[in-house]
């Protein structure tokens, strides 16, 4: 095991930290010996041998002295090294008994219970934060998770709707007696409007996909620009739905790529149309500031709840039904592609009713 591995790398450090601390010591009581007087030394006082010569038990006693301080303390050493080994077998053991605690529960974490923690007790020190910080991971992955699970079941319940309806266009005529050719023709045309609508929801879909994996192409985009273009493309839908339009856009310059900046204003004026009231107000405007890049967005419309503007910029969410072909993916969208170009995102809801959108792009570098 890994943990029986990183167990044997610490027993076999704090062995040899103490083995070489034996090392040094058995030099030091070497070096120490040497001090003492030789073999051929003088006599001490007091005592008459011939000269060179000391008498042969002095001798004796000084030699097994001499081999007495060495071999004691390298027998002492490997005894000492035998029981470091044991001794930092259960210090490594003790130190990573938490490791192999955190190791055992996130094995046993799925995506079933994802929604479980370490919640490892005892003082602030490493593990405590090592653990913390994968609590914190596995609440960022269950969020996730939970989000994931929320989009699949929306998507499919809205691919599910236009198949219920094509299904019904399809069965009609073949149910109903005496089907002339105008009612094969007025469910032919049903059919490819419903069409049109599932391919709609596909590219949105797809756009979405793209937008959060981050953007594509980085170059200067001119936000004055593309927000001139949706204003002008959306001005008969604008006379239709009876609304007023008010356009203060200065020069506006960020990096990024066209196709998805162009998406992100876009789907900001639909939404800004779709969901407003007859007689309602449009705003878009654009500027610099502090070397950033601002597009705001503002509408009239129904009151919007303080607490619900959040959601709105979630997939498939949305205030009110308003047609078949709006399915909730417009403001989800200008989100991950404002995530993907570190631009900050920030909206608010005015009490009388409607929206302000603001995106704050990072300066060009």
């Amino acid at each position: 095991m890994r943990v029986n591995r990183l167990r044997r790398r610490l027993t076999l450090l704090y062995c040899a930290a103490s083995v070489a601390s034996g090392v040094v010591l058995l030099l030091i009581i070497t070096v120490l010996s040497r001090s003492l007087p030789p073999a051929d030394a003088p006599a001490p006082e007091g005592v008459s041998v011939e000269p060179g010569h000391l008498p042969d038990s002095l001798l004796v006693d000084l030699n097994a002295y001499r081999s007495d301080i060495l071999l004691l303390p390298a027998v002492a050493l490997a005894i000492m090294a035998v029981l470091s080994l044991a001794v930092g077998w259960l210090i490594a053991g003790r130190i990573l008994r938490p490791v192999r605690t955190m190791t055992g529960r996130l094995r046993q974490i799925s995506g079933r219970n994802v929604h479980e923690r370490l919640a490892m007790a005892g003082p602030r020190d490493e593990l405590k934060d090592l653990a913390d910080t994968v609590d914190e991971l596995l609440g960022r992955l269950e969020t996730a998770l939970d989000g994931h699970k929320r989009f699949v079941a929306n998507a499919a319940h809205e691919l599910r709707t236009p198949l219920t309806v094509e299904h019904a266009l399809l069965e009609e005529p073949l149910v109903a007696p005496n089907v002339t050719v105008e009612r094969y023709r007025a469910n032919f045309e049903s059919l490819i409007a419903v069409n049109r609508a599932r391919a709609r929801l596909l590219e949105s879909l797809l756009t979405l996909a793209g937008s959060e994996h981050g953007r594509g192409r980085a170059e200067p985009v001119d936000l004055a620009g593309l927000a001139e273009q949706a204003v002008r493309d959306r001005a008969a839908e604008l006379d239709r739905h009876g609304l007023r339009v008010k356009t203060m856009i200065r020069p506006a310059t960020l990096i990024g790529d066209p196709a998805l900046i162009g998406r992100l204003v876009a789907n900001l004026c639909d939404n800004a149309v779709h969901y407003n009231i007859p007689g309602g107000v449009v705003e878009v405007a654009t500027r610099r500031a502090a070397d950033q890049a601002l597009l705001v967005v503002t509408n009239t419309g129904p009151v919007v709840p303080a607490e619900e503007v959040d959601r709105l910029f979630e997939p498939f969410q949305r205030m009110r039904r308003v047609a078949d072909d709006h399915h909730g993916l417009g403001l989800s969208i200008v989100r991950a592609i404002a995530v993907a170009h570190g631009a900050v995102l920030t909206a608010h809801a005015h009490p009388e009713g409607g929206l302000t959108v603001e995106i704050s792009f990072p300066p060009m570098s």
